[in-house]
This record gives structure tokens, C-alpha cells and sequence, in this order.
């Protein structure tokens, strides 16, 4: 891949309306992904105590992959739908976006993020989020 393809822009370019409504758009998809699906590991962690591990497991990388194909789908036609900071990086570095978009979306997507948990956080009543593990 040529270095060439990768464009810095300008920075005016972040008070344009075009930029700044792909930068909510990727704020909202980030909300759309992470709230839904991390509510569910907190729901499935907490209803799945006994039993077979593997049932949690398979419930909640459906919920991830609903939650993900809704978030995508909520801003593909405004922003492309990246919903992660590693696929706009990916983007950025394919030539597809400008540097100062892709910073632009980046912390549209963690601030997001954040949202997103504080928001569950609210919604469930301070219930603790599970932590991954590995099954031995």
C-alpha cells in the first residue's frame, strides 16, 4: 500500500457540518453497540450462575453481534458505521478518511463509550460489569 493514499486534511475541517454530524452519528452508534450489549453480559452473568459455562458465552456473543449490526447499521449512510476507534484507524490508514476526521471520530467513539456505561451503570443500579475470564 502506498503511503501516499493517506491524507492528513485540514483542520477547518472539523467545524464543518458534514464532519460534525458523522462525529454525533459515530457517538450514537457507540452508544447503540455498547449499552445493549453489555447489558446483557451484565443480565446473562447474573442469570447464568450454575450450569453450563458455554450457554452465557454463545447468549452474549449474540447479543454483541445484534447489538453491533444495529450500531453499524444506525450510521453506515452518515459516517460509514465504524463504531470502533480500530476500524477508523484502519480507514484512516487505507486512505478512506482524512487524519482529522478519524481523530474526530475517535473520541466521538470513547466519549461514547463512556456514555454508554454510565448509562447502564444508572439502568442497573450500580450492578457490577462481569469480567472476561478464561474457562479452564
Amino acid at each position: 500500500m502506498p503511503i501516499s493514499k493517506i491524507a492528513i486534511g485540514n483542520f477547518r475541517e472539523i467545524t464543518k457540518h458534514d464532519a460534525l454530524k458523522a462525529a454525533l452519528a459515530e457517538f450514537i452508534c457507540v452508544i447503540t453497540f455498547v449499552f445493549p450489549a453489555e447489558g446483557c453480559a451484565v443480565v446473562f452473568s447474573k442469570m447464568i450462575t450454575t450450569g453450563d459455562p458455554a450457554n452465557g458465552l454463545i447468549s452474549a456473543s449474540i447479543s454483541h453481534a445484534f447489538a453491533l449490526l444495529t450500531a453499524v447499521s444506525v450510521g453506515a449512510n452518515i459516517s460509514g458505521g465504524h463504531a470502533s476507534p480500530a476500524v477508523t484507524f484502519g480507514a484512516f490508514v487505507g486512505g478512506h478518511i482524512t487524519f482529522f476526521r478519524s481523530v474526530m471520530y475517535c473520541i466521538a467513539q470513547l466519549l461514547g463509550s463512556v456514555v454508554a456505561c454510565y448509562l447502564l451503570k444508572i439502568a442497573t443500579n450500580g450492578l457490577v460489569m462481569p469480567l472476561p475470564s478464561l474457562s479452564t
